[in-house]
């Protein structure tokens, strides 16, 4: 019998010039090329993933500070996933190993259950669909809450986007969001929702393109500019005008990007070496969103119901 890598089963998926490969674990999109060209940074078929690269986050994105929230009056606490800091972070769906329900060339559906459990006492059924065409690649993510109550709900993808040769310094990013928000520079907590040209609009103010430069970002943005198919875009490019661009829909009014700044700084390969993209659904540590002026944007799922979101990662260039 094969040996089954350690990232998981691989769906290789094409259509025209993009090319794509998801790994069951994570339901994580592992590459994704365009005539070549790489437009997410990739990691090894048998290599543990790295820094959530491309993984599915369910029931929730970012992070629960402290691992801990009260929900329908009920107090949960979560492991703490990330121990440096001290909080749950992405989900409990980044190590389950997804498995195939569809496939074709060019698309694969994946399903799994996050249990009910210690913590997160629901159950919910999450099918999410990698579609490649000439527009990209589309990735949708369905939660159906299979529990006897309620459940607090929230999603994400975590794609390192790449938009050529060099570093994020060297590249121009376009991000139309109003507003973002602060977090403590420690343990990452958000603090408060503020205006990207209040303070430090070099490294938060992107409505006009512009480019990175030494700007640091971790932060979640919203009060983002959408067309009028409701359709928000991100655009990175190089110098010569290539790149990617991250289009959502208007079930993700939050988006987080991380400038991929390394504890070990340029001898980690992966110091600077893309931006994390994440459209969320809502708000880092929304589980605890009475504790925020603004609406950090929880999803309620009841029994039986279900909810989806959608983006899409398409060359430029």
């Amino acid at each position: 019998m094969a040996r089954t890598p350690l990232s998981g089963i691989q769906h290789a998926l094409r259509a025209g010039d993009y090319e794509a490969v998801v790994s069951s674990v994570g339901a994580s999109l592992r590459s994704l090329t365009y005539g070549g060209r790489d437009l997410v940074l990739s990691y090894g078929a048998d290599e543990v993933r790295p820094q959530y690269r491309g993984a599915t986050l369910v029931p929730w994105p970012n992070r629960v500070v402290n691992g801990r929230y009260t929900f329908d009056g009920v107090e949960h606490q979560l492991a703490l996933t990330e121990p440096e800091r001290g909080h749950a972070l992405h989900g409990l769906g980044v190590w389950l190993d997804f498995q195939a329900i569809d496939k074709s060339p060019s698309h694969v559906t994946l399903e799994a259950a996050v249990e009910a459990q210690a913590g997160y006492p629901w159950r919910m059924l999450v099918r999410t669909t990698f579609s490649l065409n000439s527009e990209g690649l589309t990735q949708s993510v369905t939660a159906t809450n299979e529990g006897l109550s309620p459940a607090p709900w929230g999603t994400s993808a975590h794609p390192y986007l790449v938009a050529g040769a060099g570093h994020v310094d060297d590249w121009t990013l376009e991000l139309p969001a109003d507003s973002v928000v602060h977090a403590t520079p420690d343990r990452l907590i958000p603090r408060e929702l503020a205006p990207v040209d209040a303070a430090e609009p070099e490294r938060y103010d992107f409505r006009a393109a512009r480019p990175i430069g030494a700007a640091q970002i971790d932060n979640a943005f919203t009060g983002i500019a959408r067309d009028e198919a409701g359709l928000a875009t991100l655009r990175l490019t190089d110098a010569a005008g290539a790149g990617v661009a991250m289009v959502w829909d208007a079930s993700c009014p939050w988006v987080q990007l991380f400038t991929s700044d390394q504890p070990g700084g340029a001898a980690d390969p992966a110091h600077r070496a893309a931006v994390a993209v994440e459209p969320m659904t809502c708000a880092p540590d929304a589980f605890n969103a009475a504790d925020y002026a603004y609406d950090a944007g929880l999803i309620v799922v009841e029994p039986g119901a279900s909810t989806t979101a959608q983006w899409r990662i398409e060359a430029i260039g």
